[in-house]
């Protein structure tokens, strides 16, 4: 039983903690390609 939580600990919270900064990147670089789109439409215009 101990062998499991060790395995939980190792394992489960390395992963929990990538996928909630995969989460909050994915927000920001949807962000980002916004600006880069509209950036670029504005130098074409140019």
């Amino acid at each position: 039983m101990q062998d499991f939580f060790t395995l939980i600990g190792n394992l489960g919270f390395p992963m929990a903690v990538t996928a909630f900064l995969l989460v909050r990147i994915e927000a920001r670089l949807g962000a980002l390609n916004d600006s880069i789109q509209v950036l670029t439409q504005t130098i074409a215009q140019k």
